[in-house]
């Protein structure tokens, strides 16, 4: 057999086989969290968060020329960028395996030798059984088919990975070592993408030492690998950190010093390191010093594929719409790539949850760029702790952290923790269940996608085994049919696993070295990011994407599992039998099964919910609008469907928890798109970084309601009467009331159309309210300022996933308009705290009749998390209420309207027990518009729901846990609520199965009470 074009040819086989899985699974759109960011700054070339990926955008916006203008196809083909990506990853994947595999069977893997056809069988299959098994793996899968990082970060790791081992091959042939230049030079570019290809170094350090020592031995392989770990180092903060940070203070010493301008002790340094480098690599060949020349070489190459980050500093000098931290001079830039505004997490030594502060020191200064100068905007400051220890992993005081650190631990309320509750945390919390649990979804299986926090009913890892998984998660034996029917519900039976852990074996026992270099790569990039990570419980999302490496590194043994599969059965059979049949069960035990159980739950051809929400978001908004958000999933899909799609571009929208940020402030006192400045009118001198970053409150006694102006002039003033007196001698500015005011103009109000035309006499003359926090951000103050100077030529909104605290205590002026909160000075005399209680429900019906989309969500096959969440928004607060609001306005043909909008609109299955309950305005508003039939449907869809998850929840409820207490008080509560909808309905069918269930847990609605 030719070899060689058979592994080409397979190679590209299986690249093709994914790319196309991925490309008919994408999704058509933009997805949650930060796809909608890369698509809308891909497009327009613009900054994304810290600390950017300018290659990824780069090369996304060549995929984006694929959509021949069609703007609404843009994101699309960014996310066949990531299935192009995944398909080639899984193609050097391939090649990876072959090359491992061929090792085993021909020494130092001699291209001339020749290997047996049957080798050669076994080698190939190998090959596509291990490609193929991470192809249809759930993480990669998932990264595979939305415009994220991490499938080019994987294309990066897999093409280093593979050229290493392409490098060994040649290591004695003349020229070899360019291959090393060649992995140098990819892992600068991979810079640009995301940095865990980082992670593959020290692995690649070992083939190095092992490919050129002549003896090799443990005391050097260990050398070799902290050789590894060092390089890793140097790149990681040397090159990425102190190279940035060397020309920042280089030309802080050119323009504070020397008078000169900005950029010149840039350019200085960069031209020192270039000539450095130059020299260097000259006196290398002039001495015939190989080792320093290909280092140097290999350097440069890193620098040049880093450089890449020039796009950064170039698109924020030309200020785009999004320009995340504006990183236009080399402090903000240095800043900008080490995540500065997201805090460090400590390593090697830090402070207890629990613990408290004992003193304030100064740990470095922050530079701004003023005029002709750099000045020190202000002094970093760090705490000093009163118990404090070496590797710390319960350390957060943040949120629920605290609280979760002593649930998980069983720590009593004023128990203080100990190292060994830290190391418990580790090992438990951190590797296995932000590592461990997501390794076994990969290979074993997936209970469903409900982000897990420690609940038996959440995300966990399950096989598919009854007895096993009765163990893991509790009695299967309740199952309901909604966890039998989740898309999200993934069994292999071990068999990948099994098959990955028997190729390990058998990889260590005839190669020792190649498997070492294989494990080191597994660890590197899986449980070394753990430690490195140090998560804190409770994150906002799942974090498997983090580990995708470790996985790839896996399925090389899930590949070579095969050969030991054969070699087992070669025992028993002729070889090329036992070739054959190792393949079969190979294929069957790991692709195919995992390909079948996983492509319902990764197809997201038919979801398009996250870019309608956003859509609805801005519908809700008349022309001109402000429109305030806050959240990720809020605020990205935004900025995608207003950059990209040109959607709705008159109303500014204003990410509140960026607002905080000086840059962020001066943005949006700017013009973009169709959308003017906001109104804030506030002098930025005022509010520059390291000026008024906080204001604090302190309650001054003053009586009454204080103008927010008024407030303003205080807060802003530079007056030193108009400041406090610190024990420092410091002057500061202080929020002096919590009672503020705005007087109001009636007719800017009538004549800018603020409020509905019947509404006009709940006018208020003044709008008084108690402000919510005890500090003022530039997020606050901004706020203020647009009260104070928009006078409501403007209207202002809140999208309504935004926190209440969030609205400065403006709640009670806060309407619904539907996805939208709208400001109108009015006093309507309804519940003044609940904004929900005020809703325009003319303005409601039209968008929900006329403009309102709701993303295929009761077409698609399957729904994620993120998508079905919003439901229970839906059926209550859009459908449900507004509904009823018609039809005590005896507006029934409305209502029915607006039901059968409902159940035209809403998945014929239910997610949740929250959900279930939420139903129960909308059907007692079809029972009273005469649509009995779908009322019933639904309500005996939901009871069964209820009935089916209460009996499951109960049956494991001895474990206690807060998410289980949670659903069954929500299920207990729903039945309660039916009871009282089909009461007052005079469905007596309905009626009698809602009682029926009320009386089998008539005994838990007593221990409630």
């Amino acid at each position: 057999m030719n070899y060689n074009k058979i592994n080409n040819l397979l190679g590209w086989f299986c690249a093709i086989i994914a790319t196309l899985t991925y490309v008919i699974t994408a999704e058509r759109t933009t997805s949650w969290w930060d796809c909608g960011e890369f698509i809308a700054s891909a497009y327009k070339m613009q900054i994304v968060h810290q600390p950017g990926a300018p290659l990824f955008l780069m090369i996304e916006n060549l995929f984006s020329n694929f959509a021949m203008g069609d703007r609404t196809r843009i994101a699309f083909w960014m996310n066949i960028g990531s299935a192009v990506s995944s398909g080639l990853t899984i193609m050097f994947l391939f090649w990876t395996i072959t090359a491992l595999a061929r090792k085993v069977f021909a020494g130092k893997a001699s291209l001339a030798e020749k290997l047996l056809d049957t080798v050669v069988v076994k080698i190939m299959g190998a090959g596509l059984v291990g490609a193929l098994a991470y192809a249809f793996s759930d993480t990669f899968w998932y990264s595979a088919v939305e415009a994220e990082v991490y499938a080019m970060s994987s294309l990066c790791t897999a093409v280093v990975f593979w050229a290493i081992l392409k490098w060994e091959v040649r290591a004695d042939e003349p020229a070899a070592d360019r291959w090393l230049v060649l992995i140098a030079y990819v892992m600068g570019l991979s810079i640009g993408v995301h940095l865990l290809n980082l992670l593959v170094i020290p692995a690649i350090a070992l083939v190095i030492y092992f490919r050129r020592s002549r003896e090799v031995t443990t005391s050097g392989a260990i050398k070799a690998l902290l050789i590894g770990v060092v390089v890793l180092a140097l790149i990681l903060w040397g090159v990425i950190q102190y190279l940035i940070k060397f020309a920042a203070f280089t030309d802080l010493f050119f323009v504070n010093t020397l008078g000169l301008g900005f950029g010149t002790g840039v350019t200085f340094f960069a031209l020192l390191v270039i000539g450095g480098l130059v020299y260097g690599i000259w006196y290398s060949i002039k001495k015939i010093k190989p080792i320093l020349n290909i280092a140097l070489i290999s350097l440069g190459f890193i620098i040049l594929g880093y450089s890449s980050f020039a796009m950064i500093l170039i698109r924020a000098k030309a200020n785009p719409t999004l320009n995340n931290s504006d990183p236009d001079n080399v402090f903000t830039f240095l800043s900008y790539l080490n995540r500065e505004q997201y805090g460090d997490e400590p390593l090697f030594k830090g402070r207890f949850f629990d613990a408290r502060p004992v003193d304030l020191v100064e740990s470095g200064k922050v530079y701004r760029k003023d005029n002709d100068k750099y000045v020190v905007a202000k002094k970093k400051t760090a705490y000093k702790y009163d118990k404090e220890t070496v590797f710390p992993r319960i350390y957060s005081e943040k949120g629920g952290h605290p609280g979760f650190y002593r649930e998980y631990l069983g720590l009593g309320e004023n128990q203080s923790p100990t190292f060994a509750d830290n190391l418990k945390f580790f090992f438990g919390y951190q590797i296995g269940h932000m590592y461990g649990r997501y390794f076994m979804w990969n290979f074993v299986g997936r209970q469903n996608d409900i982000q897990g926090h420690g609940s038996l009913t959440e995300g966990n890892w399950i096989s598919g085994i009854k007895p096993i998984d009765d163990v893991l998660v509790g009695g299967q034996s309740a199952l309901p049919n909604s966890e039998k029917e989740n898309p999200a519900r993934n069994t292999y039976f071990f068999l990948p696993l099994l098959i990955g852990l028997f190729g390990a074996f058998w990889h260590f026992g005839k190669n020792q070295r190649d498997a070492g270099v294989v494990g080191l790569l597994f660890f590197f990039t899986g449980l070394a990011i753990v430690l490195y990570l140090n998560q804190t419980p409770l994150q906002p999302r799942e974090r498997d994407y983090a580990y995708a490496g470790s996985f790839y590194a896996f399925s090389i043994w899930i590949g070579l599992g095969v050969l030991a599969i054969a070699d087992a059965l070669s025992k028993k059979i002729n070889t090329k039998t036992a070739g054959y049949a190792a393949i079969g069960i190979g294929v069957l035990a790991a692709p195919v099964l995992m390909a079948s159980q996983n492509w319902d739950d990764h197809n997201r051809s038919e979801k398009f919910l996250a870019r309608d929400m956003a859509r609805n978001y801005l519908e809700s908004c008349a022309p001109n609008a402000i429109l305030f958000s806050y959240g990720d999933n809020d605020t990205y899909p935004l900025w995608y469907v207003q950059e990209v799609e040109g959607f709705r571009t008159d109303v500014r929208v204003v990410n509140l928890s960026l607002l905080s940020s000086d840059w962020y402030m001066r943005q949006m006192m700017q013009k973009v798109n169709d959308a003017d400045a906001l109104p804030i009118n506030i002098d930025p001198e005022k509010v520059k970084d390291g000026v008024r970053d906080v204001i604090y409150y302190q309650d001054m006694q003053i009586p009454g309601y204080i103008n927010v102006q008024d407030l303003l002039n205080v807060m802003l003033s530079d007056n030193s009467q108009n400041k406090a007196q610190l024990q420092s001698g410091e002057y500061v500015n202080l929020l002096p009331t919590k009672n503020m005011q705005l007087v109001v103009d009636r007719n800017a109000v009538i004549s800018n159309k603020v409020v509905p035309q019947e509404w006009e006499e709940s006018i208020v003359d003044t709008m008084q309210w108690n402000y919510s926090m005890n500090y003022v951000s530039r997020a606050e103050l901004s706020i203020m300022a647009i009260l104070a100077n928009n006078n409501w030529k403007r209207p202002i909104y809140f999208t309504t996933t935004t926190p209440e605290e969030n609205y400065i205590g403006l709640d009670r002026f806060l309407v619904s308009e539907g996805f939208a909160l709208r400001l109108m000075p009015i006093n309507t005399g309804l519940n003044q705290g609940d904004p929900s209680a005020i809703v325009n429900t003319d303005a409601v019906y039209d968008h929900i009749i006329n403009k309102y989309q709701w993303g295929n969500i009761a077409n698609s096959a399957f729904l994620d998390p993120d998508s079905y969440r919003y439901i229970s928004l839906y059926v209550s607060s859009i459908f449900g209420e507004t509904a009823q609001s018609l039809i005590a306005q005896n507006k029934n043909e409305e209502a029915r309207n607006v039901v059968l909008k409902a159940y035209e609109s809403m998945p014929k299955k239910t997610f949740q027990m929250s959900e279930a309950m939420s139903y129960t305005p909308l059907v007692d508003a079809m029972y009273k518009v005469g649509e009995s039939a779908k009322a019933k449907e639904i309500v005996a869809r939901n009871l069964k729901y209820i009935g089916e998850n209460l009996k499951y929840y109960m049956n494991i409820s001895e474990t206690k846990n807060n998410f289980e207490y949670r659903n069954i008080r929500f299920g207990l509560a729903s039945i309660q609520r039916y009871q009282q909808v089909l009461e007052s309905s005079g469905d007596k069918e309905m009626k009698a199965e809602v009682d029926k269930l009320f009386k089998e847990y008539a005994y838990l609605f007593q221990q409630e009470q």
